[in-house]
This record gives structure tokens, C-alpha cells and sequence, in this order.
């Protein structure tokens, strides 16, 4: 079946694509605000539309045109958020319905209203938008249409007022003062040189994949670390990739209801952004969540960022506080303009849960459940030896030991058995414990889970076969012998197929290409001893043709006067089982280290 995987998901939708992005405009998360939550700090110079209306006096059967066009040609906008609310109270909800007139608009629910807010329904560039207001039954005074334009993912405008109207014979609005203040961005600064190792497990945490590499000497060195200074803790993370690169606060290995932080490549800087994921969600970045000290460098492919943070932030419910335990996740991605994608390996999880008030040590984790390695262990052992070792002594090994039993049976025929036997068994073991992982079937794997399916009903119906086998006296024992061969080569087919398809899965994502290079050279080593056993055969096979016999009777009396060619058969099988050996050692090796 080969590293049959069907859970190993649960922990990659931690960062997803998208991350609250909504180029479909399902965007209701932001009613309240109408901010985007796509971690960066909105605009605050000229936006590159503008919103117009076709009169500035209503009455209760009126209907307002909307415009949201562009101020000059050549420009466009993504994504846009309308709303009208009470101009004297623009923090209340939505006031009033919308009619879209075109397919580039859709209704949306806000503050329990139908079709209070209009959105975009995909993110192509968009030059004029037109919708219909209409007015409610009970009306305020003065209404003001509030807009939120996106023109690309990290580069938007929110809550940009737009023009005031007002009912027949209503008093004049209020001159309003603005409470607003423009976003306060934290202060950043670049670092000069890479993070070190030289205070980890003595003044800080720290957590390196692979184990003990060094940031400043390694450029695929992932590394995190974090102190607890007084009342804060600094963080530090480092690693490969042109995307971003993320760290999450978790109280188990599943992903829900996290507290996650994200370094993100975005135009040649880094941009570090706060976020958190409730249930199975994707995680809703938050810029407005207090860091400090905040650093980074971008050089040669390698993202290094710091933050710190206080220890507790009560006001962010969201928010983890720092005197507890929590598993910690390491993750990486590709990003463009700052929207995160899904991340394309499991992100590296700790074996334990981390103390931070406890004192500090260097860190272990692992990109893949232990589950998975379990089960990749036993597929491999099935797959890679016992199934094929028992497979050549069957076919080549009858006449070895024409007359030597054991308990009762041919000496052949018992370590064929045994070795078949132990195949099926943990087969059957190894198909349980994703399912003891996961829980569940996994649609994230492809045709490996499928693969595995039918390894297992295959495996099954050897035994069953073979207890129903006839006499090898009955004229119809061929047809037995054929099927047995055809089920048995057909599983091993497919269980070769399961461990290439299995092996690049992100729950294990053995090292690439390695991991095929070493299966490409274990399926050489397997059909050259095979092509060596059956040209031996074939060989002595021809010299016995003298003897005018039918081809069993030639082998075995072949067999029997030619010692010298058991001994070779013999050596044969010695040096084949210590290859396969090697590269099941080899194999085994790798799961370990992920």
C-alpha cells in the first residue's frame, strides 16, 4: 500500500489559500468595520475611485444611483465594500437596500439586514460599478454611502466617505468632528546580521530543523527562538523561502483556535503580521494586535524576522497568553503581494508542549505524525522486503530443498508462508493507523488512499485463497497457481505506485529527489536479481533437456545432480536480502529524521 496517508491535512489548513482574502466578495466578516482582513495597514493617500450619486434629496419612494467608478483611465480596482448608514452616526449599521444591476455586484447581509451591502463577486479589475439604493420605511434625517476599495490584496482603502443625502425638509446635519486617527504602524528597523545559536538551550528556547543546524552558516536552516524578558517575549524566526514563514501557538497538534504570526515577503520588505484561526477557519490576520521591536532582513531566499510582545494581552481575547504551554508549529509558503498561500510541506510541529515560563532548552519537532511514520514503517518493511524476499523463494527455491522440511511442511513453502503472512499483517496494521490518526478518510491525498484500498482487499484475498487452493494433483490446480501469481504481482505493482505516490505526501515528504532515487534503485536491484535468478534457470534448464522430461521433472533432477548450482542460488539470495536490506535501512533512516 506504501505510506497510505489519508489524514495528514488536518494540521496544513493552518495557513490556507486564501487567508481571508474573498476574491468571491463574501466579505460579511467585515460589516462592522468594512476592513479587509488581509494584515496590512490601509492607505491613507488619494484612493483610486470615487463614489457619486444622482441626487442629494430622497423621499420614501425614491431610488439613488449608486457610482463607484475610477478617477482616470487606465486604472482599475479589485474588490469594493458599500454600505449606506445614518450620516450622523456613521459607527451604527447599514441603512436601507441595495439592487445590483450587473453581474460584477452582489447582495450581502449586514446587521441582520437583507441586501444592506453590496461586494464584488470576483477580483478582476473592475472601472465602474452601478447600483440602486433604496430608502427604508423609518429613515434617519441625512444618509452617507461609506466605501472600502481594494486594489490589490495588500494595497486597500477602507471607510472612505462618500456623499450625504437627505430627506425633503430635513434639518441640516450637524458640522461632525472626526474622532479618527490613521493607523499607528509599528516601528521597524532592518537587522544587520543573522540570528545566532550560541544562548539557545541556556538563555533561550529554540527550535531548529534539521536538528542543530545554524541560521548563520545554513541557508535551509529553519530555526525559531524566543526569550521571556520581564513582562514580554522576543521571538525570532529564520528560514528559506521567497513566500513567508510562520509560526502558531497551539493547545494540541490539530488545527482551531490558534494564535498564529506570519513574516511575509511583500514588495522586497517583510511584513509581519499577527493573526489567529477559530475552528477549522482560515486564520484572520490583525494588524492591530500591539507588537514591538519589530526587524527583519530578506537576503538570498531567507526570510529573518523579530517581534516582542507582552506576556499577556487581555484586551485581544484571540490571544494567547504567554505563561502557559503550547505546542508550537513552524510553516513556509509562497506569498504574492502579500496574500499567503496554502504551504506546500507539513509544517514542523513540537513533540511536546512548550513552557514558556519554564526554563530554557533546545527544542525537538517533526514534520510528520507519529502515526504516519508508523504506518510508513510497516509499508515499507511489507513492501520493500518481506513480500519480495518470500516472492523469490517461491520462484526460484523449490528444488533447493527438494526433501527438507519444516514443521511438517517443505522448507520453501514455510518461509514463503511466513513471510507472506507477515505482509498481510502489517499491511493490515499500517491501514488502521491513519484512520487512528485522522479519524476520518482523507480527500486531500489522491489516488495513494485509493491505492491502498485496493492493496488491502488484494492481500486479503491471497490467504483466503490459498486455504481454498486444490490438491496440486487436480487438472485445475494451474488455474489456482495463475490467479495466485497474477493477485500477488498485481498488489506488489500497485503497493511500488503507493510508495512513489505516498512518499512526497506532506505528512511524510521524504527528502526530494532522494526518496526516489533510493525506490528507483531498490526496483533495479530487485529486477536484476530476478533476471539473474531466471537466466541460472533458464540455463540449467537447457542442459537438462537431454533428459526428454516434462520441465518439472527436469528441474528437480537438474537440481538434484547439480549441487554447485543450489550453492550459487543461495548466494544469490544472501547478497539480494542484504541489499534489500541496506536500502530498507536507508529508507527507515529518512522516516526518522522527518
Amino acid at each position: 500500500m506504501g505510506l497510505y496517508i489519508p489524514g495528514m491535512f488536518a494540521v496544513l489548513s493552518i495557513f490556507v489559500e486564501p487567508i481571508v482574502g474573498y476574491g468571491n466578495g463574501q466579505v460579511t466578516i467585515a460589516c462592522d468595520t468594512m476592513t479587509p482582513k488581509h494584515g496590512s495597514f490601509p492607505q491613507t493617500s488619494s484612493s483610486p475611485a470615487i463614489i457619486t450619486v444622482d441626487k442629494d434629496v430622497f423621499n420614501s419612494k425614491d431610488q439613488i444611483k449608486v457610482t463607484l467608478t475610477v478617477r482616470q483611465s487606465g486604472t482599475s480596482f479589485q474588490g469594493f465594500f458599500i454600505q449606506a448608514r445614518d450620516a450622523a452616526d456613521l459607527n451604527g449599521g447599514p441603512v436601507g437596500t441595495f439592487t445590483v444591476i450587473d453581474k460584477n455586484s452582489q447582495l450581502l447581509t449586514c446587521g441582520d439586514v437583507k441586501d444592506s451591502a453590496v461586494s464584488h463577486t470576483s477580483s478582476t479589475g473592475k472601472h465602474t460599478i452601478v447600483v440602486l439604493w433604496n430608502p427604508p420605511v423609518t429613515k434617519p434625517d441625512h444618509i452617507q454611502f461609506l466605501v472600502t476599495i481594494v486594489q490589490k490584496f495588500n494595497i486597500y482603502w477602507v471607510k472612505l466617505h462618500g456623499p450625504v443625502v437627505s430627506q425633503l425638509n430635513a434639518p441640516p446635519l450637524p458640522v461632525q468632528t472626526t474622532t479618527e486617527s490613521p493607523p499607528i504602524l509599528p516601528i521597524t528597523s532592518k537587522l544587520t546580521k543573522p540570528f545566532n545559536v550560541t544562548e539557545c538551550g541556556s538563555k533561550k528556547f529554540c527550535l531548529r530543523n534539521p536538528p542543530g543546524c545554524d541560521p548563520e552558516l545554513d541557508l535551509l536552516c529553519f530555526f525559531l527562538s524566543f526569550t521571556v524578558q520581564d513582562s514580554s517575549v522576543l521571538f525570532e524566526l529564520s528560514g528559506p523561502s521567497n513566500g513567508y514563514i510562520s509560526l502558531a501557538l497551539s493547545d494540541d497538534k490539530w488545527m482551531g483556535n490558534d494564535d498564529i504570526y506570519l513574516c511575509v515577503v511583500n514588495d522586497q520588505s517583510v511584513q509581519i503580521n499577527p493573526a489567529h484561526s477559530i475552528g477549522r477557519s482560515h486564520p484572520i490576520l490583525n494588524s492591530q494586535v500591539p507588537i514591538h521591536d519589530v526587524a527583519w532582513s530578506l537576503e538570498d531566499g531567507v526570510i529573518q524576522c523579530s517581534f516582542r510582545r507582552n506576556i499577556r494581552l487581555p484586551e485581544y481575547s484571540e490571544r494567547f497568553d504567554l505563561d502557559r504551554q503550547y505546542y508550537i508549529f513552524l510553516a513556509e509558503g509562497r506569498a504574492e503581494n502579500g496574500r499567503i498561500h496554502k504551504h506546500h510541506r507539513q509544517p514542523l510541529i513540537t513533540h511536546g508542549k512548550v513552557h514558556f515560563g519554564g526554563s530554557p532548552s533546545e527544542l525537538r519537532g517533526s514534520r510528520s505524525p507519529l502515526y504516519i511514520k508508523a504506518h510508513g514503517t510497516l509499508m515499507f518493511i511489507a513492501w520493500v522486503t518481506t513480500a519480495n524476499i518470500g516472492v523469490i523463494v517461491a520462484r526460484f527455491f523449490k528444488p533447493v530443498w527438494p526433501s527438507s522440511t519444516l514443521f511438517g511442511k517443505k522448507v520453501w513453502f514455510q518461509v514463503h508462508r511466513m513471510l507472506m503472512a507477515t505482509t498481510v499483517l502489517l499491511t493490515c496494521l499500517a491501514f488502521i493507523l491513519p484512520f487512528l490518526y485522522r479519524g476520518a478518510w482523507s480527500n486531500c491525498a489522491g489516488a495513494h488512499p485509493y491505492f491502498g484500498c485496493i492493496i488491502l482487499i488484494l492481500v486479503i484475498l491471497q490467504p483466503i485463497m490459498a486455504i481454498f487452493r486444490p490438491n496440486p494433483q487436480t487438472p485445475r490446480r494451474y488455474i489456482f497457481n495463475w490467479v495466485h501469481w497474477a493477485t500477488g504481482t498485481f498488489a506488489r505493482t500497485i503497493a511500488v505506485a503507493s510508495i512513489f505516490l505516498g512518499m512526497d505526501l506532506p505528512a511524510l515528504d521524504l527528502y526530494n529527489p532522494w526518496d526516489t532515487l533510493v525506490m528507483v534503485g531498490f526496483i533495479v536491484w530487485h529486477v536484476v536479481t530476478e533476471l539473474i535468478l531466471e537466466a541460472h534457470k533458464y540455463i540449467i534448464t537447457c542442459k537438462a533437456q537431454k533428459r526428454e522430461e516434462d520441465k518439472m521433472e527436469i528441474m528437480d533432477s537438474s537440481e538434484l545432480i547439480d549441487p554447485q548450482g543450489h550453492r550459487f542460488k543461495v548466494m544469490v539470495l544472501t547478497i539480494y536480502i542484504c541489499g534489500n536490506l541496506t536500502f530498507l535501512v536507508t529508507l527507515l533512516v529518512a522516516i526518522s529524521l522527518v
